[in-house]
């Protein structure tokens, strides 16, 4: 059963994938060079036969001469051939009738050709012929002289071509082997500095020290690599640290209202084992009692949800969509209401396209009123304004509150940061935190600053988009 013809390439293919990078430069250095030296061996010996021709043929002409001059002053018939001395060149005369002479004792020549007759008979001065069909071929040139011709020829000679090619050869594998030689060193040092870079990603895979920098050596695209990793070395760093302190501060939020849940569930546990909750425990304290464990399980609820959000950080499933801010502010109030039906929200909405992801935006919106809902007296509603602005979306959200200290408006932003005037009231310190990683994943910006009415202003500034037609939406309020 034959093979498909498309296997081979591909298992070769697998193959040269698999070696390492030192082994691949090792054999392209050394097949580099194998052509190399096989290119120079041909043009060589194309260049020493050619000069090896020229000078045989230069040196059959000077001895033709010299035999035609002979020939015509003693004549053909009569021109003396010495005997053969068993090597070097080879004469013969063509007389007039096409005969041959030749000295005693010199091997046959090749039969006279067809032009070399012609040669002979007049019809041109001289011709140089190589026959080469055999081993045995030889190089013979044709002089006219007298009424005929005379002929010199050298035996065809390839030892001199074969001498340099085995000589060739050997200077060729000496050659790759030391090419090989040559480009391993030149790898191993090449790839000396990513050796150095392997083994220390892999002690810090193995340590997970993240602390410890690769030194920066070398230049160009090692450096360039170095920095790389370095740099996602120093990212990981951040993002531990950032694990580190939300963790930290997680179990911080959480200890304060686990201890209460625990030791008020702990009370009811223990009087309902003694039989005295009901003595105890009058109707209204157990009714106080069971609020303040469903205002603390609420309370955690809110917190986990907000740890959970703020966790997932950048990381969500939804996608950015074109949309109204208006649609999203208007449900955002509308949920703030549902949550706390005591808060009253004022809308002063225009529509106002840009391009984010809804539910994102959704919650720090809910966050901005949520937050303005505490501080707000009972009879000064939450004031909540969108509108274009230059090449902003303006959104503001102002309580009547006491505002915020200069103090605390550094750190207002901050995971679970409370001012010291917050303590007392509901909430984890997640809130405004949740709304800068919103704003900041959409290409805006949050502030803080004093309202006219001298409580928090809440200023988010976002890039708007096209809207996809005209839309007019009346002034809202309520």
């Amino acid at each position: 059963m034959s093979r498909p013809a498309g296997r081979e390439p591909r298992r070769l293919t697998r193959w040269w994938r698999r070696r390492s990078l030192r082994t691949r430069l090792t054999v392209i250095a050394a097949t580099a060079i194998a052509v190399s030296v096989f290119m120079a061996f041909q043009v060589a010996s194309e260049l020493l036969d050619w000069e090896l021709r020229d000078t045989a043929e230069d040196q059959l002409r000077a001895d033709s001469r010299l035999l035609a001059t002979d020939a015509e002053r003693a004549g053909l018939a009569q021109v003396q051939l010495p005997p053969y001395p068993g090597s070097g060149r080879l004469v013969r005369v063509i007389l007039p009738d096409g005969s041959t002479r030749t000295p005693a004792g010199q091997p046959a020549l090749p039969p006279v050709s067809e032009h070399a007759g012609r040669v002979a008979q007049g019809a041109s001065a001289d011709l140089m012929e190589s026959n080469d069909i055999d081993e045995d071929g030889y190089l013979i040139y044709t002089l006219r002289a007298g009424d005929g011709a005379v002929q010199v020829a050298r035996v065809a000679n390839d030892s001199p071509i074969n001498r340099f090619g085995f000589g060739m050869l050997l200077i060729g594998l000496l050659c790759v082997v030391g090419g090989a030689l040559v480009g391993r060193t030149v790898a191993r040092a090449g790839l000396a500095p990513i050796d150095r870079l392997t083994a220390a990603a892999v002690r810090v895979a193995h340590t997970q020290d993240l602390d410890a920098d690769i030194p920066d050596e070398g230049g160009g695209e090692i450096r360039r690599l170095i920095q790389s990793i370095n740099d996602m070395l120093a990212a990981l760093r951040d993002s531990r640290r950032a694990q580190r302190l939300l963790a930290e501060d997680a179990a911080h939020e959480l200890k304060t209202p686990l201890t209460s849940l625990r030791l008020n569930v702990e009370l009811l546990i223990r009087l309902d084992r003694r039989g005295t909750l009901d003595s105890t425990l009058p109707a209204e304290s157990r009714t106080r009692l069971l609020d303040d464990l469903g205002a603390q399980v609420a309370e955690l609820s809110t917190l986990a949800a907000e740890l959970t959000d703020l966790a997932r950080g950048d990381v969500t499933d939804e996608s950015t969509d074109l949309l109204d801010l208006a649609d999203v502010v208007v449900a955002a109030a509308t949920r703030a209401r549902s949550r706390v039906p005591d808060i009253e929200v004022a809308l002063d909405v225009t529509s106002v396209w840009v391009s984010g992801r809804p539910a994102a935006l959704q919650r720090a919106v809910l966050n901005l009123i949520d937050n303005a809902g505490k501080w707000s007296p009972a009879d000064q509603p939450v004031q909540v304004r969108l509108r274009a602005e230059g090449a902003s979306a303006v959104l503001e959200v102002d309580d009547a509150g006491p505002g915020i200290d200069a103090v605390d408006v550094p750190r207002v932003f901050d995971r679970f940061y409370r001012a010291d005037s917050a303590r007392a009231l509901p909430g984890s310190g997640l809130g405004l935190s949740i709304v800068q990683r919103v704003v900041d994943a959409h290409g805006g910006r949050v502030t803080v600053a004093r309202s006219a009415r001298g409580g928090a202003l809440l200023r988010v500034d976002l890039p708007p988009a096209a809207p996809p037609g005209r839309i007019t939406r009346p002034t809202a309020g309520s």
